[in-house]
């Protein structure tokens, strides 16, 4: 008897490969989640903040942004039959990737478990201590982070429950426990490392 999809870690399509969106507010780890599962499923890690920004946070035109975030994705699919995205862009991709993935990862972690994470990574970025930049070209500052209207840690701060609201809104129609793609994952890093590890078992006996 096929497990239902709702035990499932992971859905995948027909042929057993994954292309996983990873969603939530800025700060809950997104990146390293995504590398971490990227490597696990043998699929690339698209960042979408990397292909929005150019250099010194230029954002991109949005006919554009959606080019290079369809090419990025083709290349993927062709060459390794999948891909671990990060980065939500609804007003950009919210059809894109719609179309194309397979599963959603909604990260929620407490605010209070992610906001020192981001704080302590924007000022590595800052002083240049070996975090990597958002996209290549987008130095940041603590300045900027610090002292203006596009300071992330504002961003987060204040994103944390429409963000939040957003998602749950979506689960409602969209999450696993109604028959959809998408899951949530919150607590204080247990729920995820639990679920990584039963990625990683799915992994193992395809």
């Amino acid at each position: 008897m096929p497990v239902p999809t709702s035990d499932l870690p992971l859905i995948g399509d027909a042929n057993g490969q994954y292309r996983v969106q990873l969603v939530g507010n800025s700060g809950v780890g997104k990146s390293t989640t995504g590398l971490r599962l990227a490597r696990t499923l043998n699929v690339p890690f698209i960042s979408l903040d990397t292909l929005h920004w150019a250099p010194d946070w230029v954002e991109r035109d949005g006919d554009e942004f959606r080019a290079r975030v369809r090419s990025t994705l083709d290349v993927a699919e062709k060459e390794q039959g999948g891909w671990v995205v990060d980065g939500n862009y609804l007003r950009h991709l919210a059809d894109i990737m719609a179309e194309r993935r397979t599963d959603v990862v909604w990260l929620d972690p407490p605010l209070a478990l992610y906001l020192p994470r981001l704080i302590w990574r924007t000022i590595s970025r800052s002083l240049g201590l070996g975090a990597e930049q958002c996209s290549l070209g987008c130095k940041e500052s603590l300045g900027r982070a610090l002292f203006t209207s596009d300071s992330i840690i504002w961003w987060c701060i204040t994103h944390h429950r429409s963000v939040r609201e957003r998602e749950e809104a979506r689960m409602s129609t969209m999450g696993v426990q109604v028959g959809g793609i998408m899951r949530r994952i919150g607590g204080w890093g247990k729920e995820l490392e639990m679920w990584m590890e039963r990625v990683q078992q799915l992994v193992r006996h395809k």
